[in-house]
């Protein structure tokens, strides 16, 4: 009987570890450190051996329990790979992992076209899913308490049949792979659902536009990432809308995402991806989705309620360290944000604003219809395709800052 390899554990010998529990993650066998230099298994659940955990042996103590000594001259290395991390250290690391992987990937690689023609994108496939709860249980002329309890149904079906797949597919990755290709390939798999690279290259196709063909080529381009009229904005208008938007989808489409993959691996991210699309298609206030759209638009203010204040830290510091106006940053945070229509737009919005010493949001058209917000920032107002430029200078040291303290906690969780 022997201790799983497939996440890495605490570091030092067995003499470390005391009477601490550890566990493992396929099947789910619970190991207490009966003395120092004794495993005690738990379960009659068999685990595989690997590697250098040959080294142990399976051996049945004074009262008929299976149990594993280390041999006197057993490595600490050895130890690390035979004894897992103490849970959720375990689940963490391995889940970080999976984060770094995909962050880097996507950043480096972003989602192939040649993929997308192939086989779509993820979000294409929860798009189709979410079209159907909605033709299924949106009925029209139904009672608003009816259309709101089936808007509940159709998020609980929606997360049933997103997230489970992904678990499964991660549980059975751990499982039956070593550890090191179980993170590569699903880390790659959970770089679909990451943004960072996408919105770049379209908040950049604005200033391009800017640049290139004036308003028209600007406001073309706004179009791909704005629900407001783009033909009634000018050049400053037009930036705002750019800057706001990559601002927003900063913490909507790069950090939540990689805040609930850090935390419970691609079943994390997939989830957060379906919530966030269920709010994108259905949580408008309009006459067929106001009822029906109503849990998938709160959910994904709760969960977009860390990251949209983690976003906000990653662009402050990000702003230290390219010697912008942080300080700026952050009286704009602490005064505006909590005054956005928003209930999380607003922290990223002011944080970038502040450093970048202008102003954005303020009043705005949707449809021709003109709606009333709050400034976010106290600087600009005439603010062009350079102001652009620098969002996405500051933009790409956030996400860099975002992957670095990604790298920094595992370094400090996983056992070298």
């Amino acid at each position: 009987m022997g201790v799983a390899t497939l996440a890495p554990t605490v570091a030092g010998t067995a003499a470390d570890f005391g009477f601490r529990y550890a566990e493992s993650p396929a099947p789910r066998s619970l190991f207490a450190l009966s003395g120092p230099d004794r495993v005690r298994q738990y379960t009659v659940n068999p685990v595989r051996v690997e590697s250098n955990c040959d080294a142990l042996r399976p051996e049945v103590d004074g009262a008929g329990a299976p149990a594993i000594r280390f041999p006197d001259n057993f490595s600490a290395a050895a130890t690390r790979q035979a004894v897992l991390a103490i849970s959720p250290m375990h689940d963490l690391a391995i889940t970080l992992a999976i984060l770094f992987v995909a962050l880097c990937v996507e950043a480096a690689a972003g989602y192939p076209d040649a993929l997308f023609k192939r086989l779509r994108h993820p979000v294409v496939w929860i798009g189709a899913l979410i079209g159907w709860l909605d033709r299924t249980l949106n009925r029209e002329g139904a009672p608003e308490r009816m259309r709101r309890l089936g808007g509940v149904a159709a998020l609980l079906l929606l997360l049933c049949g997103t997230a489970l797949p992904a678990l499964a597919l991660q549980w059975l990755a751990i499982a039956a792979m070593p550890a090191a290709l179980a993170v590569l390939l699903l880390g790659i798999a959970a770089s679909s659902l990451f943004a960072q690279r996408s919105l770049w290259n379209h908040v950049a196709a604005v200033a391009e536009g800017l640049e290139t063909n004036g308003l028209a080529g600007g406001r073309a381009a706004l179009r791909h990432i704005v629900g407001r009229d783009p033909d009634s904005l000018d050049e400053a208008g037009i930036t705002r809308a750019a800057i706001e938007s990559l601002a927003e989808n900063f913490s909507d489409g790069v950090v939540a995402p990689a805040l609930w993959c850090g935390l419970f691996g691609l079943p994390g991210a997939v989830a957060y991806k379906a919530v966030n699309t269920a709010d994108s298609m259905i949580g408008h206030r309009t006459d067929r989705h106001r009822a029906f759209g109503w849990a998938a638009a709160r959910f994904d203010d709760l969960v977009n309620l860390p990251a949209s204040r983690l976003s906000a830290v990653w662009i402050l510091i990000a702003a230290l360290l390219m010697r912008l106006d942080a300080a700026s940053g952050l009286r704009a945070t602490k005064r505006d944000a909590r005054r956005h229509r928003s209930p999380n737009a607003g922290w990223p919005e002011a944080a970038m604003a502040g450093a970048l010493q202008i102003r954005i949001a303020g009043p705005r058209s949707y449809s021709g219809v003109r709606r009333e917000d709050h400034w976010m920032g106290d600087g600009r107002e005439e603010i062009g395709a350079a102001d652009i430029r620098g969002a996405l200078a500051l933009y790409r040291t956030a996400c860099a800052v975002q992957v670095a303290a990604v790298a920094l906690l595992l370094a400090l969780i996983w056992p070298w």
